[in-house]
């Protein structure tokens, strides 16, 4: 029989499952009083961590999954600078993570693998996506690591996509796989044998490093975050520049990418090649105010110059600042863009689809100074409703909750560094929540009374 507390819990969660409509209906930019978002370093209600790593509430505490330089199960260390994460059901209740991490093709500093690479097998090597001549193999990938929440303990962790360049975000898909993006565009040269700037599959159920190939039909651009509608397949997709698209990936056969589809680029009606920044007095979106949108075609997704953004905003595309985090929010999608609003602090955009082609542009949120919330990086939503927020400030970062009303409120707080927060994410019985603190590179499973956040 569930608990007084448990009952109450799930009943707050039912009556919370309309976060995006309820926020949008409200048009509130989400702030907090100035005395106490003046200093991250002050949040309140968190308690000071005497491990020096991540303040939680009271009652709240984390255990370290994945770190920096400690020895994996496949004989190598694991890699740093972790980014985009998501976590899928495993076998009696534990848990699989698979990371990004967010490595430049030569730094060796965070990436150890080359002389492990010498050692290998060929069948091993033909895994590598860039193999650098044999000599100069790509750095970036996914680590996968099996986390039992009984125990509290990693039990497995290994390299489980190699070869690729700085994997930033990505998302999970229905079918059980992660969508690893390259958050760069890079060509062949005399340490690099491939081009760089796509979207990689890593089967979450994979014992062991899977075949790295691009899907590149999902556009040879800067990407950073994938988020999958399941009644469609269709992947819609983030691109982290300061003049950048929100694009989608409308698959021939969904649950199978690589067997091709259409890219495509979303349009504001009425508003061709609509900036939505809002950086100057001219500002055109306003808070609330559903806007009308389609989406336009590509005819070449693999493009040989960088040019998709450029080529998009010409043909009537609208234009993001930074759009980063994405996730799939009840029957909507929300979207991060990390430099947009007037203070260039951040928004928070949500994308409604109302038939096949067409869909509502919203911004929900746009962070003040005297905002909690400052320059928004990936998210997601928790089992309760609310949006759950990492921040990648030029200072001291955090974890930030939304609420229905916009209010927002401190989860975590990363007082010990200047290392932005990524990854965010929840098991899937929502117990736990798990976060990575970018630089060096760990990962944290977070767990305490959350019911207690929804007052």
């Amino acid at each position: 029989m569930l608990s007084r507390d448990s009952r109450l819990f799930r009943q707050l969660i039912l009556n919370r499952r309309h976060f995006l409509q309820s926020i949008a209906a409200a048009a509130v930019t989400p702030v907090v009083s100035t005395a106490y978002a003046t200093s991250h370093a002050a949040q309140g209600g968190l308690t000071s961590d005497p491990r020096k790593i991540f303040n939680l509430p009271a009652g709240f505490h984390y255990t370290v999954v994945s770190q920096f330089k400690t020895e994996m199960s496949d004989g190598l260390r694991v890699p740093g600078k972790h980014d985009g994460m998501a976590a899928f059901a495993d076998r009696d209740g534990r848990v699989r993570l698979v990371c990004n991490h967010e490595i430049q093709p030569n730094d060796t500093a965070h990436n150890d693998l080359r002389d492990w690479y010498s050692t290998q097998s060929e069948a091993i090597r033909s895994k590598f996506y860039d193999r650098g001549g044999d000599l100069t193999p790509g750095l970036g990938g996914t680590t996968t690591t099996i986390y039992n929440p009984a125990t509290g303990a990693a039990e497995q962790q290994f390299l489980s996509l190699a070869g690729t360049e700085l994997n930033c975000a990505g998302g999970p898909t229905p079918w059980g796989s992660w969508l690893s993006c390259e958050e760069c565009f890079e060509r062949p040269a005399a340490r690099r044998d491939q081009k760089h700037g796509y979207v990689f599959e890593v089967s979450a159920a994979s014992d062991e490093l899977v075949d790295a190939i691009p899907i590149t039909g999902m556009g040879r651009f800067r990407h950073e975050a994938c988020a999958v509608d399941a009644a469609t397949g269709i992947v819609y997709m983030t691109e982290d520049r300061n003049h950048s698209l929100f694009y989608r990936y409308v698959p021939d056969r969904p649950g199978h990418l690589l067997a091709g589809g259409r890219l495509q680029a979303l349009v504001v009606d009425k508003h061709p090649s609509l900036a939505t920044h809002n950086w100057n007095s001219s500002s055109s979106v306003r808070l609330g105010e559903p806007l009308s949108a389609r989406w336009l075609d590509f005819d070449d997704p693999d493009p040989l110059e960088d040019t998709l953004r450029d080529h998009g905003e010409s043909r009537g595309a609208a234009t993001f600042a930074r759009g980063e985090g994405l996730c799939v929010a009840g029957d909507r999608f929300a979207f991060t863009c990390t430099n947009g609003g007037p203070a260039r602090l951040g928004q928070i955009f949500t994308y409604r689809p109302t038939s096949a082609d067409t869909g509502e542009l919203e911004l929900i949120a746009e962070s003040r100074r005297d905002s909690l919330l400052h320059n928004a990086d990936n998210l997601t939503m928790a089992p309760w409703g609310d949006l759950v927020v990492c921040e990648d400030t030029a200072g001291q970062c955090g974890l930030i909750g939304i609420r229905p009303d916009g209010r927002q409120y401190a989860i975590g707080h990363n007082a010990y560094s200047r290392s932005e927060m990524a990854g965010v994410c929840f098991s899937p019985d929502g117990k736990t929540l798990f976060v990575n603190i970018q630089y060096p590179g760990m990962t944290l499973a977070i767990s305490g009374p959350w019911e207690s956040l929804l007052s």
